[in-house]
């Protein structure tokens, strides 16, 4: 069984190089989208919960819409829950807008409607888990902060891990601290944005794009990638969970 103590690439030469490659690819290739026009706390935060489970198009228009409704954390706890339900519709997973209604109540009550700056605050949040105060703390704060969704875990297990070894990973302690171990100081927002976006467009689930990858000539999985063998043993969708 691998465990954390495994997580660095044996060659020392991967981490940076897979750093600066993908970086640069995110120069290159990575998506507009209106929730990174912003680093508003709460605007963040709406664009973190809609995006649990829910493909990025279908959450774009509702984004602006439900922004558009209630653009403050102060007038979406001031909204009767029923209301934000009706606005959320048709994004699905009906549990999302009463959490999100929950979290906007909380932090106006306990602090005067500001997100809190620190993963133990944030996690103490109805609903938020370590996902989702990690990509509050990266796209909101700035801060070095790893993330792990579905997309992620994918990319650092084809390059870093590979089919073979795939088998012997146990526990979520190992991905979160590879992706932590990988963060570049003091570019931990683009660093994070680009892992989802070459996990979500270019190392695809079924299609990825190998012939063209900047990381094949180190890539753990290349060039016998398999949608079966190098995807890791997990059923949840994109950020399922919190």
């Amino acid at each position: 069984m691998l465990h954390s103590g495994a997580m660095r690439p044996s060659d020392p030469r991967v981490a940076p190089r897979f750093q600066r490659r993908l970086l640069s690819w995110y120069a290159r290739h990575g998506r507009d989208l209106p929730w990174r026009r912003t680093r508003e706390p709460y605007s963040v935060l709406v664009s973190e919960i809609m995006l649990q489970q829910t493909q990025v198009d279908r959450v774009i228009p509702k984004y602006h819409e439900f922004l558009a409704r209630y653009p403050t954390l102060e007038d979406l706890a001031a909204a009767r829950a029923a209301d934000v339900r009706r606005l959320w519709y048709p994004l699905g997973y009906n549990a999302r807008p009463y959490r999100l209604h929950a979290i906007a109540r909380e932090t106006v009550a306990e602090y005067g409607g500001r997100l809190p700056e620190t993963d133990e605050g944030l996690r103490r949040l109805p609903g938020i888990g370590r996902y989702t105060a990690g990509a509050i703390l990266s796209f909101a704060f700035g801060r070095d902060a790893a993330i792990l969704d579905t997309n992620v875990r994918r990319v650092l297990s084809r390059v870093f891990v590979g089919p073979r070894r795939m088998r012997r990973v146990r526990g979520e302690k190992f991905w979160w601290d590879l992706s932590a171990s990988l963060v570049p100081r003091g570019r931990g927002y683009d660093f994070n944005q680009a892992l989802m976006d070459f996990g979500a467009t270019w190392c695809t689930p079924r299609t990825p794009r190998c012939g063209r990858c900047p990381m094949k000539s180190f890539c753990a999985s290349y060039p016998c990638h398999s949608s079966s063998k190098s995807q890791p043993p997990s059923s949840r969708t994109r950020r399922a969970a919190t």
